[in-house]
Formats: C-alpha cells, structure tokens, sequence
C-alpha cells in the first residue's frame, strides 16, 4: 500500500510538472505574438492608429521572432511610421491581414516625407498575409507640382491645372508606401498595396529580398507611381505577382546587382525598365539581372534599359526571356540619350551597356516593335535576339519598324519583324571600375 502511495505521488507530481511545461509553453508563445488592438489601436478608419501601432512595435521589437498581428475587418488609420532597428531582435513577422490606410490631412505630413511606411535596419524582417496598404494617393496625384515626370509631358500641364484650383494642397514632397531601408532577409507575400503618392514598394541598400503574391494597384495615369522600386540591393527574387500602376511595374536603379524577376504580369503602367542611370554625370552600375517568364498587357514600353547622357558606369549581363507583350507602345527599348525634360545637353560619356540578350519575345505592339538608340561613343555591345515575334496591333493603324543606332550584336535566329540594324559584335569593353 505505501509503495503504490509514493507511486501514485510521483505520477501527480509528473502530472503537474507536465502542466506547468505545457502553461509555460503557451505562455512563451502569446508573448511572442503582439495583437495592435491590445495596445488601443481602434481599428475605425477614423482614429489615429499611429502612436499604438508604434507602441505594439516597440514590444516585439525586443522578442526575437515575434509577430505582430494587424488583423482582418479593421481599418487603422496611420500616420508616417518608422519600424527601425538595429537594436531589435531578427525575424520578426509583421502580420497585415487589416488595412492600413494613410492620412489625408496635409498637416500630418507637415512639409513633406519621402516614405510613409519604413522598416530600417533589420535582419529577417517579413510582411506577410491578406492585408492592403492603402495610400490614398488620389489627393496627392491631383496636387503634384511633378517633381520628376518621367516619361509623359503631359503630366506637366493636367496636374498644372489641377493643382492650382485644388483645396488643401498636400505637400510637394510625395512620399514612397512602403520603404525597406538597409534590411537584409527580406519577403513580402500575400499583401496588397494600392494607391500610392509615389513608388509603392522601394528597396535601398538591402540584400536578400523575396517578393512574391503581392498585389499592386494604382491607375494608369497616376503619376510616378512605381510598381516596385530596386536601388543599390542585392539578391533579390520577385515573383507570382501582379502590378499596375502608372509608371514602371518594376525600376531598377544603381547599384543593384544578382536580380531574379519571374510570372509577373505587368499592365498599366511602363514596364520593365533598368534606369534611368547616369544623370546629373553620375556612375551607375547595375549588374546579373533576369526577368522571364512574365507579361505584359497595355504598357507604355515592355523591357527597357534607359540611361542619360554624361553618366558613367555599366550596365552589363541582363538576360530578357520568354516575355509576353499585348498591345505594348514599344517592347524592346535601349535609349542611352534618356531625357524627361523639354531638352537635355548633348554630352560625349554614357553609362556603358554590354550582354544584353533578348529571347523569346511574342506579342503585340502599338507603336514600334525595337528601339535601340545607342551612344556614338559608348556604343551598346553584345546585344543577341533570339525567336522574336512581334506583330502590330490590330487596334492600331500606323507604325514603325525596328531602329538601332550604335548596336552590336548577333541576330541569333530570324525575326519577326526581320531586324537588319544590328551591327557585328564589337569588343566588349572592360568594366572592372564597377
């Protein structure tokens, strides 16, 4: 009887032993997970979420692999925001399955900022879920004094108009949706960012980057609205995902390097684009770029390399292939005399491009199928076409045909339509200097 006593003591004892592991263990898990709504975040569209949003940050900036949860069915109205390192713990998860929509009250933006959402400085950071960044961008595109016009003139004169009959003008400064600054170990999945002042997506100075599943939505003629945004990053992959805006679906700029891009479907918005690099004589370098495998419908150009003169550098070892177009102004585009003013110095240096090729290219275009306009002096070197097959646009009534100027290369197999402008290959120069 005493020996089945002490057996049955030490089974309560194991018992509760195995209870409190299992409470601790629960216990440990909650604390990793931060829900904005328990620090006072309202979540009604109209309450300044900022400083709680903030507040529940600054909790699980201090557990290693913490979430924190913004959760579905509520609007949280938020101001400009920086979730900043370094001192936080690595591999946090920000879980956007709410919306978080920006203010439209020109006062809270004060003069200007050039990002609204930031994450700076943090290793394993990841946005994921169902969830929509909301920008708003409408009160900002009607007021733009349009800093940098890009592609279109006629911005200049339409939102001119606007904004000078407009209430409440906001801040001539437009800032980018969401920035990453300095990360590393990056992904972004599942979100949806729409409307933006500017750029929706930028990534500076950050390496290893995933970005897959996102939505990005803006309209066709909202301007400087920039799919997603590379500048001086490494390694990146983007794909499976979706952006329309009103300028480039996707921007690489210097410093970028080791760029993997595919099953992106892009339209409205100006393609593809590398650049412009070099302005104001600047050095630009942007290397081992790959985008296949993706669409484009209703765009401005489909892939492009856009430099300006007087700029130095290079662009080198970029890889074009299986792309899709629809009703495309200009699939294929190198200009190395960018310029998105009335009229831009003629100068005699250019950002140098070389290994370009071009593979399986199909579909249709409204205005000319290629256009290669190359510097007199840094001629473009190695440039190869492979099964390229375009066609006019049934939509449309007048064309052009293919222009090279400065191009060497190789015509790999025939084309449609037959491409005569290529030149034999030159040398290609070399690049140590990036």
């Amino acid at each position: 009887m005493l020996r089945f006593s002490v057996n049955l003591l030490k089974l309560v004892i194991l018992l509760f032993l195995l209870i409190c592991c299992l409470e601790s263990a629960i216990c440990n898990e909650n604390s990793s997970v931060f829900n904005v709504l328990d620090y006072g975040a309202k979540g009604d569209g109209t309450t300044d979420d900022t400083k709680t949003i903030e507040a529940a940050w600054i909790e699980a900036c201090k557990v290693e692999g913490s979430t924190i949860v913004v959760p579905s069915d509520y609007d949280f109205l938020v101001g400009p925001i920086s979730f900043s390192g370094p001192h936080c713990e690595e591999n946090i998860v920000f879980l956007l399955d709410g919306r978080i929509i920006a203010p439209t009250n020109p006062k809270i933006w004060g003069s200007g900022l050039l990002q609204w959402l930031e994450f700076k400085k943090l290793n394993g950071i990841s946005i994921k879920g169902k969830g929509t960044i909301d920008g708003q961008g409408s009160v900002w595109w009607q007021n733009t004094h349009l800093e940098d016009p890009d592609d279109d003139p006629n911005y200049t004169t339409l939102f001119a108009l606007t904004s000078s009959t407009a209430k409440g003008k906001m801040p001539r400064t437009r800032p980018t949706a969401l920035r990453f600054y300095g990360c590393s170990n990056v992904v972004v999945t599942g979100i949806t960012i729409q409307n933006s002042p500017k750029a929706h997506l930028k990534f500076d100075s950050c390496v290893t980057i995933q970005v897959s599943g996102i939505t990005i939505s803006s309209p066709e003629d909202s301007p400087n609205t920039d799919g997603i945004h590379l500048q001086n990053s490494q390694n990146v992959v983007i794909h499976s995902s979706d952006l329309a805006c009103g300028d480039d679906c996707i921007s690489i700029q210097t410093g970028t390097s080791a760029v993997f891009i595919h099953d992106v479907k892009c339209g409205p918005g100006h393609g593809f684009s590398i650049g412009g690099l070099g302005n104001d004589n600047t050095k630009a370098c942007v290397s081992n770029i790959t985008v296949r495998d993706s669409t484009l419908h209703n765009t401005l150009t489909g892939v492009r390399i856009k430099t300006w003169q007087g700029g130095s550098g290079s662009v080198q070892g970029i890889m074009f292939s299986n792309i899709q177009v629809s009703d495309v102004e200009t699939p294929i585009i190198i200009d190395q005399f960018y310029c998105d003013k009335s009229k831009c110095k003629n100068q005699t240096s250019a950002v140098a491009i070389a290994g370009v090729s071009y593979q399986s290219i199909k579909g249709t275009y409204s205005y000319e199928p290629l256009h290669f306009a190359c510097s007199d002096s840094v001629p473009c070197t190695g440039v190869s076409l492979a099964d390229i097959q375009l066609k006019p646009s049934p939509k449309r009534e007048h064309f052009y045909g293919p222009y090279c100027w400065q191009t060497y290369g190789e015509l790999k197999t025939k084309t449609t339509p037959p491409i005569d402008c290529i030149q034999p290959d030159q040398d290609t120069p070399d690049y140590d200097s990036c």
